[in-house]
């Protein structure tokens, strides 16, 4: 029900006074015009049913005599004496035939029964639109003595007497029932308000009153009071009102004498405020000058620490090649590590400093996460050692073997977390777990990654954590002194989890260990997971032997995902067990090196058993290792083991188990090709391979001659290289899509690193597709059959041709430990050998010109922008001629150049290449005669 308490008094007064009027009135009258109603329609019926019935008893001699004259004048007789309620009467036989009616009647049928329908015994009603009909029987009593001695027999009848009585006098009653009703209960409303209107205003008057004198009050005309003579409640509201505007009066002057003295002293304050706000914005814009000074400062002093650290650093390498004396060099290995601990100080510094300006950014690169981990693991393991901790990392099978993110700084992270665990652990282990997360809900590209670092050190209480991760604090101040560092490494690793979209906690006890664990969600570039072997690996039997609890799980694992036939023992018992049989290899994990003599008998124990045995220790001394290898070892590997080495070491002396070659089509069509790249040695190769796939090819040297050439003829394809001088690929591009023959030629993009958004945006430029470096056969392949579907075929037969692009084992073996391989330049060469020494005598013949650009470097005469043009070109070149080290030296040149590092800051790196082109020169003479 509505609420009235939102309206007003005067409302509610006559709401309430109307409301039971029309309610008591409107049931009162619907309650008698129904009842009224109800009486006229009985009357009716029974008036129907007295007609009815003598009629029926006065028919039935009729009836039985066939008689239908005296029927017609009994029918026609009661009609007109009825005739205001009577529209008509029929008279029907047993056979529900017409014997005889009052008057005509069209539908007679509607007094009829229905078909089939039985004459009803008694009389019966039925109602019809506005007429009610009444069926009575006409019944034999003939013979009614005999019904009476045998009263089980039905009476007979004979027929029945039909009425259509209207119920239009009924209804004419109600209509005029319900009018006076209405008009009675108008009545009473009128009379209701006029009442509750007079006595709305007895009422409202007063209080109206009341009101504006509350209202004058509240504007502040403190005088004015309520006038008149009341009684009862609105007297004692009237002297309410009247006081409570005396208290507010007196309230007021208090209240103006206290804002009076407020507002002196309120005023002396603003003028001191305002003194100090002077002040303060004086001493505001001196601490932004000063915090400007010191960022400038910082900026200043790390380049200008960093430039003689690297020329520190490079050197002491340099100097590490020349023959010393063992005092040398342990004295230039103490420099060097010396340095390189400033220098990670430094970095910390810089790193900090760009985090907290919010002017980090991260790399969008695709690199292998066992490798990367791997690498981290190689850099921490003397460390780790040293110290003769166990270091052993478990990467579950679900986790993707290659992602896209910035490899350098997950290495970071790791190398802070890691190296704090070997830091503040004295003995016992330390454990990296790997993880997938939420695998079912990742997007396409998508991968959350869940990493933590467990160790058995000092741990850290409650209240230390809280300290963790902030800036130039630890734990205990004593950690300082005790440990060293900066206190920078857990903040720049937490921001930088941030900025990889990921968390970082700690789980820890104090003596109890510690566990931090972080995430960060990279994006996925193959469906392969887990460490991987580099190649297919064979079927043999393997017998592990590991003491440590957590280095054999790890190794256990590696070897289960590669599917061997394992055997693990971790006690002696256990080992003394399973020497039984013979096996393929035989892994013994080793960690406390001092002592060998227990190691030395189970290889000789071993040897009877295997004809490969491979040690896995917890040292990187080379003088242990050839004291194990003399002593009938196969392989020595440092812990944590690399998964690659292993694997190696594995089939050393088995047969590679090669990959399963595609059978592709090897199609040599109709069509006129243009390949574009600035470098002679990409030139050549990418025109030798589409010598064997198309009929013409047209090379151009930069992305000028390739306009000029589009203008000139029409191409069925174009490859374009990105990065040329004189004018780049996607301008190239542009030009000959405006205004050359070939507006609709496919042009595809050949660059290195082709990631999704690269890709995205080569197409939003004008690119139909791209092709990464180093160009695959097969890709390559793929790509002309794409675009040129509808192109006649010159040449076509199938050639089974190596998908896989694993090299074998010998030339990973050699890339590792040789500045050539020629293994890998034929591979790259797509399996030519003469165009394989072609593309590294074009190298070559770049030396001298590089060395000269090297050294203008060193010695700062060079423009940056033109020697990273340089560099850029050079590292294009290595890439398909062999040089697995000289490429990944110019590499790291040309992304440091990228970076903003100016060359004379990679004076150790420069040195470095060449030294690396003198190796390069050396060890490819003999393949170039």
């Amino acid at each position: 029900m509505l609420s009235l308490t939102k309206y007003g008094l005067r409302v509610q007064v006559i709401a309430y006074t109307i409301l039971p009027t029309i309610l008591i009135g409107g049931l009162l009258a619907s309650y008698f015009s129904f009842h009224r109603y109800q009486q006229a329609n009985d009357y009716l019926i029974t008036r129907a049913i007295n007609i009815s019935e003598p009629l029926a008893i006065a028919s039935e001699y009729g009836i039985l005599d066939e008689t239908r004259t005296i029927l017609r004048r009994l029918t026609s007789a009661t009609h007109r004496k009825n005739s205001q309620m009577i529209k008509s009467i029929a008279i029907f036989d047993v056979n529900n035939k017409l014997f005889v009616t009052s008057n005509y009647h069209r539908n007679f049928n509607a007094l009829r029964l229905k078909e089939g329908e039985k004459i009803p015994e008694i009389t019966q009603l039925s109602y019809s639109q506005n007429s009610i009909i009444v069926r009575t029987p006409i019944i034999d009593e003939t013979n009614f003595l005999e019904y009476q001695l045998t009263f089980e027999q039905p009476r007979k009848i004979i027929g029945y007497v039909a009425l259509e009585i209207s119920r239009d006098e009924i209804e004419l009653l109600l209509y005029r029932d319900a009018v006076l009703s209405f008009f009675v209960v108008l009545l009473g409303i009128l009379g209701s308000l006029y009442l509750a209107f007079k006595q709305a205003k007895l009422i409202t008057a007063p209080i109206s009153q009341m009101a504006s004198v509350v209202e004058k009050i509240s504007l502040g005309r403190l005088n004015s009071r309520v006038e008149g003579d009341y009684s009862g409640e609105i007297g004692l509201l009237q002297e309410g009102i009247n006081e409570m505007a005396v208290a507010i009066s007196q309230h007021h002057e208090e209240m103006q004498n206290s804002i009076d003295q407020a507002t002196s002293e309120l005023r002396e304050t603003l003028d001191q405020m305002e003194m100090q706000n002077i002040e303060l914005d004086i001493t505001r814009k001196e601490a932004q000058q000063a915090a400007q000074v010191k960022s400038e400062f910082l900026a200043n002093m790390s380049h200008e620490l960093r430039t003689p650290l690297n020329g520190v650093i490079g050197f002491a390498r340099q100097l590490l090649k020349t023959q010393l004396t063992n005092t040398q060099i342990d004295y230039l290995q103490t420099i060097e590590r010396s340095a390189g601990n400033l220098l990670n100080i430094i970095n910390d510094i810089l790193d900090f400093s760009k985090l907290e300006a919010d002017k980090f950014t991260l790399e969008h690169l695709p690199f292998e996460l066992c490798d990367c981990i791997n690498e981290t693991l190689n850099l921490l393991a003397p460390s780790v050692h040293e110290k003769n901790l166990e270091l052993s990392m478990m990467i579950d099978s679900n986790v993707p073997s290659e992602v896209i993110g910035d490899a350098m700084r997950l290495q970071q992270i790791l190398m802070n977390l890691i190296g704090n665990a070997i830091k503040f652990t004295r003995k016992g282990h330390i454990e990296i777990q790997i993880q997938r997360i939420d695998a079912a809900l990742d997007d396409d590209n998508k991968v959350t990654l869940k990493m933590m670092i467990s160790d058995t050190g000092i741990g850290i209480s409650e209240q230390q954590q809280a300290q963790l991760f902030e800036a130039f604090a630890q734990a205990d101040t004593s950690i300082t002194r005790r440990y060293g560092g900066t206190g920078l490494g857990l903040v720049i690793t937490q921001k930088l989890v941030k900025q990889m979209h990921g968390t970082i906690d700690l789980v820890s006890a104090p003596n109890q260990g510690s566990t931090f664990w972080f995430t960060v969600e990279m994006e996925t570039k193959s469906h392969s997971t887990g460490c991987s072997a580099p190649l297919k690996m064979p079927e043999q039997s393997i017998l592990v032997y590991e003491k440590n609890e957590y280095a054999g799980r790890a190794c256990t694992q590696l070897l289960k995902k590669w599917e061997f036939d394992l055997s693990y023992a971790q006690t002696q018992q256990q080992w003394d067990g399973l020497l039984q049989t013979q096996y393929d290899s035989i892994v013994i994990g080793y960690s406390n090196c001092e002592n060998l003599e227990p190691l030395l008998k189970k290889i000789k124990q071993a040897r009877q058993y295997t004809n490969n045995i491979i040690l896995l220790l917890n040292s990187s001394d080379p003088s242990i290792f050839e004291t194990l290898i003399s002593a009938g070892a196969n392989h020595c590997l440092s812990k944590p083991v690399n998964h690659k080495n292993l694997a190696n070491t594995l089939i050393s002396n088995k047969p590679i188990a090669a990959e399963l070659p595609l059978l592709l089509p090897h199609v040599r069509k109709d069509i006129n090709v243009m390949a574009v790249d600035d470098n002679p040695a990409n030139l050549k190769l990418i025109s030798a391979m589409l010598s064997n796939r198309v009929n013409h090819v047209t090379t151009c040297n930069d992305g000028q001659q390739a306009v000029n050439q589009a203008q000139i003829q029409p191409f069925d394809l174009i490859f374009m290289d990105i990065q040329m001088p004189v004018l780049d690929g996607i301008s190239a591009c542009m030009e000959i899509k405006n205004n050359s023959k070939n507006k609709n030629t496919p042009i595809i993009a050949v660059t290195a690193h082709v990631l999704p958004s690269e890709k995205v945006l080569f197409l939003e430029q004008g690119m139909d597709d791209c092709l990464a470096k180093p160009i695959d056969e097969v890709a390559l392949q793929l790509i002309i059959d794409k675009w040129t579907k509808d192109k006649p075929i010159i040449e076509s037969k199938n050639e089974s041709q190596e998908v896989s692009s694993t090299p074998s084992i010998a030339a990973n073996t050699a890339s590792e430990n040789a500045s050539f391989n020629s293994q890998l330049a034929l591979q790259q060469a797509a399996g030519k050998e003469d165009l394989a020494k072609e593309m590294l005598r074009m190298l070559t013949n770049e030396f001298p010109d590089l060395i000269e650009q090297v050294n203008k470097a060193i010695t700062a005469d060079i423009d940056n922008v033109h020697f990273a043009q340089v560099i850029h070109k050079f590292h294009g070149g290595c890439v398909y001629c062999g040089v697995p080290k000289l490429c990944k030296v110019t590499g790291i040149i040309e992304k440091e150049l990228k970076q903003g590092i100016s060359p004379e800051l990679l004076e150790p790196e420069l040195l470095e290449l060449l030294d690396e082109i003198e190796n390069v020169q050396r060890e490819t003479q003999e393949y170039l005669k």
